[in-house]
């Protein structure tokens, strides 16, 4: 009696299980949004500007350069931070949400663009213009962790491409283990419901579904933001974020 328990104890817990990931990763669902809003706001930094990190160019100086390479990890233009994706998190439906791939260029041995963007499921080409080995390698971020998503060597000119899907994290680093002044990031988005800030730090997300959301701000390199907003029908909301 005490093994059929168990065994039936197994068993609804493994439904249970079953359940809960086919829900907690159900796909978006493209819907007709009624009386849609929009949530706009800015992206600030407080305090001094940090400076740019510095590393020493040491091989391939044909291609890649000498001297030194300065990347600015954290820009801050008058006062407003960009690089940064404002989002909403885990929006199962709404408006339409096509596919969206990026590419990334190794040319001179530098990532272009530095921050880019592509949807959870697409594709990811990364492109070697350079004459020498690169070797990219893509970490899902997961907080202050990293976690492989692929690392691969390209030894000639040419492109390779991945299909990447992301469980847990919202972006990854990109870093070249051949170049260690080679870095990047990818925004990758699991909803529509985004906006990369422009020059002056502003966003702009609309024909957002009434209701209550939880609002993030991603940057690469600094602790993510979050807050709530509600959107009323055709209604527009203001929320701003600011990084120290």
């Amino acid at each position: 009696m005490k093994n059929i328990f168990n065994k039936a104890m197994i068993v609804g817990l493994s439904v249970g299980l079953a359940s809960f990931s086919s829900t907690s990763v159900a796909a978006y669902k493209e819907v007709q949004v009624a009386d849609g809003g929009t949530i706009s706001g800015q992206v600030t930094f407080a305090g001094d500007d940090p400076a740019p990190k510095t590393y020493f160019i040491s091989k391939d100086n044909d291609v890649c350069g000498s001297g030194e390479r300065k990347i600015d990890f954290v820009k801050v233009n008058d006062g407003a931070l960009t690089d940064v994706v404002v989002y909403l998190d885990k929006v199962k439906k709404g408006k339409e949400f096509p596919q969206l791939n990026t590419q990334v260029q190794q040319k001179g041995c530098e990532f272009l663009p530095f921050l880019s963007v592509m949807h959870n499921t697409g594709d990811y080409a990364a492109v070697n213009d350079d004459p020498v080995l690169h070797n990219i390698h893509t970490y899902e971020i997961i907080g202050r962790a990293k976690k492989t998503v692929f690392n691969i060597s390209q030894p000639e000119v040419g492109t390779i491409t991945k299909s990447i899907k992301l469980k847990r994290g919202s972006a990854m680093k990109v870093e070249c283990d051949a170049h260690d002044f080679m870095h990047s990031f990818v925004f990758v988005a699991k909803n529509p419901y985004y906006a990369v800030v422009d020059n002056s730090g502003h966003f702009s997300i609309d024909n957002v579904p009434p209701g209550k959301y939880t609002i993030k701000a991603w940057h690469g390199k600094l602790k993510e933001q979050k807050g709530k907003v509600t959107v009323s029908a055709n209604g527009t909301v203001t929320f701003d974020f600011n990084f120290k």
